[in-house]
């Protein structure tokens, strides 16, 4: 059984039960992909994926991360996936500080939820004070130590996490134009 392939809209053509081409049909005004078989009743529901995202606070600075897979000069919050195995999102919060930048959580303090519609993710967003060493993972290839006064947010996702949380500690954080891909 093949097990690696992308659960979006596009790559989701046949239901995972019995095998029918899914068809596109109106759900109380909702388009969604359903199987024909009535019998089946398979309806493909394309609901959002939760993702946590840490504002990491180091030694006074937020920490700012870009993804090897990222152009440049994107940077962003620390984020994964909400798996399985994790207990809580607070829980997967810390676990992603660890893997990313091997610093050690001391709390994980819930900022707000905030979506991502261009990936389908809602995002869960905490607030990270942090100790250690800083050591990228694998996944990312730089980071950036900025000062809380000098921060700057992007408009959409995890920067409106950013941008609350300066809010919250007294600052008024200004908007950065996002660059055209």
């Amino acid at each position: 059984m093949q097990t690696d392939f992308a659960m979006t809209p596009m790559a989701f053509n046949f239901c995972p039960q019995c095998a029918q081409p899914l068809h596109s049909k109106l759900d109380e005004g909702v388009p969604r992909r359903a199987c024909p078989d009535s019998a089946c009743g398979f309806v493909h529901w394309d609901n959002p994926t939760p993702v946590v995202a840490a504002v990491v606070e180091h030694e006074g600075h937020i920490i700012l991360a870009r993804n090897a897979a990222w152009p440049i000069p994107f940077y962003a919050l620390v984020t994964g996936f909400l798996e399985k195995t994790d207990a809580s999102p607070h829980e997967a919060i810390l676990r992603e500080v660890k893997e990313e930048l091997d610093l050690d959580g001391t709390a994980a303090n819930f900022i707000g939820h905030y979506t991502f519609e261009r990936q389908n993710q809602i995002i869960l967003a905490f607030h990270v004070p942090a100790t250690g060493v800083i050591r990228l993972s694998h996944e990312l290839v730089d980071h950036k130590r900025i000062e809380p006064s000098k921060a700057r947010y992007w408009p959409a996702a995890t920067g409106l996490a950013l941008r609350d949380w300066l809010v919250q500690q007294g600052h008024q954080p200004q908007a950065m134009d996002l660059p055209k891909l």
